[in-house]
Order: structure tokens, then C-alpha cells, then sequence
């Protein structure tokens, strides 16, 4: 192919070095990542592979800069806190990682899916829940329920043991 880039082909994959992507990249729809916003790693790591696993770098992981998204609201962001759960840093950092692919690659993207799935989750706004009372008609058969119920309870026992 002599050495040209295939359009159609994934990104580059990041160097073990820790560089960052570049900057403003699209993390999910009107999400996207300011540079310096993200530090990627890889190491040997367990997971499919063989014997490969104890030769390359195929784990990967990956620490987000919350602070560094742009295109969430600031609700959607405390949403995004609460999901990430342990895996947000003291760095207010979510981090990320994917051992489950052979390839580096595969578990960058495993990575960035995880990532966009729970930034879709974050911005869905939970329905406020409205308030119900029972009506006056259903309030007066669980009580009629219950006196039948307490009648048949009192009626089987007071026979007691003289």
C-alpha cells in the first residue's frame, strides 16, 4: 500500500508514553474531550492471548479529566460522577480499563465504548417521579381486608388449655 494511510482504518493507537489525543476529540454526540483531557497506558495484562499475554502490551487504560469535557451540562456531569462510582479519582478522573481483547487497539476501543456508553447514560435526565395517593375506594377495601383478615385471625383461638 506503500505506506499510505487507508481512510477507513481506526486512529492511531497512543504510544505507552502516556501522550493524549488530540485535542477536541468526539467522545459521544456534542461530547468531546479539550487536550490534555485524556492519559492512555498499556501493559501486559491477563485476558484472552496466550502467550502473547505475558509478551505484549495489550491492556489498556485509560484516566479522563472530567473537568476537561465539554458539551455536558453541569446535571449530566454530576450523573457521569455517580456512574463512574469508584473508578472516579481523586484527580477527578474517571479510569478506565479493558483487558478483554488480544489487541491494544481492541481494548482502546473497548475503552472509548464503555466511555460513550456511560457519558449516553449521563445525559438522559431520569423522570422526576410524581407523587400518588390512593384513592378514597381502594383505601376503604385494604381496611375492609384487614378487619376480615383480624375477624378469622380471632376467631380460631380463646380456647385455651384448662
Amino acid at each position: 500500500m506503500n505506506g499510505a494511510a487507508d481512510p477507513s482504518s481506526p486512529p492511531p493507537l497512543l504510544e505507552e508514553t502516556g501522550q493524549s489525543l488530540a485535542p477536541g476529540v468526539s467522545l459521544a454526540p456534542g461530547v468531546s474531550l479539550a487536550s490534555g483531557g485524556l492519559r492512555m497506558n498499556f501493559s501486559r495484562g491477563g485476558g484472552p492471548g496466550g502467550q502473547n499475554v505475558n509478551k505484549l502490551n495489550t491492556k489498556a487504560e485509560a484516566w479522563i479529566a472530567l473537568g476537561r469535557i465539554s458539551g455536558l451540562s453541569a446535571a449530566a456531569l454530576g450523573r457521569l460522577r455517580t456512574l463512574g462510582g469508584r473508578r472516579i479519582t481523586a484527580a477527578d478522573e474517571l479510569h478506565l480499563v479493558s483487558d478483554v481483547h488480544r489487541t491494544q487497539e481492541g481494548n482502546r476501543r473497548e475503552i472509548f465504548s464503555r466511555l460513550r456508553d456511560l457519558i449516553v447514560l449521563a445525559q438522559k435526565e431520569p423522570k422526576r417521579r410524581r407523587k400518588t395517593r390512593p384513592t378514597a375506594a381502594s383505601r376503604r377495601r385494604r381496611l375492609e381486608s384487614k378487619r376480615r383478615r383480624s375477624q378469622a385471625k380471632a376467631a380460631r383461638g380463646g380456647r385455651g388449655w384448662d
